[in-house]
């Protein structure tokens, strides 16, 4: 491993330099800080619970900020996603929130138009911990690249606007809008049915790869769309322009069926023969296997502001640290031997 890391330190300091978020627009006001929000949120939750299998319809409701600088925002609420409004899956489907009124200069939200809202799924206290992992899936790839998706935890108080009852009070997180992610780095959102392999930019590539292997995803497609599905499974593309048609970055979201995570309604994917998500099956393409070796490197060099994010993810049990601690630990096992890399990836990478 001496030898690698020796061979490609120029090129990854050079990739670090690169990468460096001085390098990027500041994120907006409520993405600028990790200190956890108080959140009240008054809607007709009986009514958004009901429906949410089969309408993604928004409703009247009002946002609190509580804290030293209050804030009161008339919002539209809606039910978002795909399988988390399943309700054999969640009986709290994730949310959107969209600002009524554009939110004054002075706002935390100073700039926010729709955002997405991770909730707890279901009622347990307990339950919260898997949501809380997902958020710290985001901040470890936060700290691979400023190329990724920010987020904002918060505890937040659900009232049922009929009644004026609190339904409950949960950890969740906001997540960065796509565009901002782009807008930050100087890149533009891609409108586009899909990408060929060869148009993707492959340091990028390789980074997410390389990541969605820590973190033990399998639910995911880079570049390409599954049918009667629009582009990307999981993933935004962007590029230096609307029309880019090279050096495309995939951006990752969604890491509930991931093995770090390791939701209980986390299966493998049918084609993919493991038994548990927490398996770890590279998926990567050959054709980046040089630059995954690079990347490997770079993770390594990273690899102590990994476990710290895991170690400061805000109430995550001491239990799922450690679990989840450990299993950065099986990652590093491989990434850091040559052999095992050649095993593990590269002799099963797509063609």
């Amino acid at each position: 491993m001496i030898t690698l890391l020796k061979s490609t330190a120029i090129l990854s300091a050079c990739m670090a330099v690169m990468l460096s978020p001085l390098h990027a627009k500041d994120a907006k006001p409520l993405f600028r800080d990790d200190s956890v929000l108080k959140v009240r949120i008054e809607a007709p939750f009986s009514k958004i619970k009901s429906k949410s299998d089969r309408s993604t319809d928004p409703n009247p409701a009002v946002l609190f900020l509580d804290g030293d600088a209050p804030e009161r925002h008339a919002i539209e609420l809606s039910a978002r996603g795909n399988s988390r409004r399943d309700k054999n899956i969640c009986t709290f489907a994730p949310l959107r929130v969209a600002f009524s009124e554009k939110p004054a200069d002075g706002s935390l939200f100073k700039g926010q138009k729709r955002l997405k809202l991770v909730t707890h799924c279901r009622p347990t206290k307990s339950y919260q911990q898997y949501y809380l992992l997902e958020y710290t899936a985001y901040k470890l790839f936060n700290v691979i690249t400023p190329i990724s998706l920010k987020v904002r935890l918060a505890e937040i108080e659900y009232i049922n606007s009929k009644n004026g009852k609190t339904v409950t009070t949960r950890f969740g997180f906001f997540i960065e809008d796509a565009d901002d992610t782009a807008k930050r780095n100087k890149l533009k959102e891609l409108d586009v049915a899909g990408a060929n392999l060869s148009q993707l930019d492959v340091q990028a590539s390789a980074h997410y790869t390389l990541f969605q292997y820590m973190i033990g995803n399998l639910d995911w497609a880079m570049h390409d769309a599954v049918a009667g599905k629009d582009c990307c499974h999981n993933t935004k593309l962007l590029g230096l322009t609307d029309d880019a048609s090279s050096d495309i970055i995939p951006l990752p979201y969604d890491f509930d069926y991931s093995g770090l995570v390791n939701t209980p309604y986390a299966v493998p994917p049918e084609n993919i023969s493991i038994r548990s998500v927490k398996t770890r099956r590279y998926r990567g393409y050959c054709v980046h296997n040089d630059a995954v070796r690079e990347a490997a490197n770079h993770f390594i060099q990273s690899r102590d502001a990994l476990y710290q994010t895991v170690a400061q993810t805000p109430e995550l049990s001491k239990k799922k640290r450690a679990v989840a601690a450990r299993y950065l630990d099986s990652f590093f096992d491989v990434i850091t031997d040559p052999a095992k890399m050649e095993k593990r990836l590269f002799s099963i990478c797509r063609g």
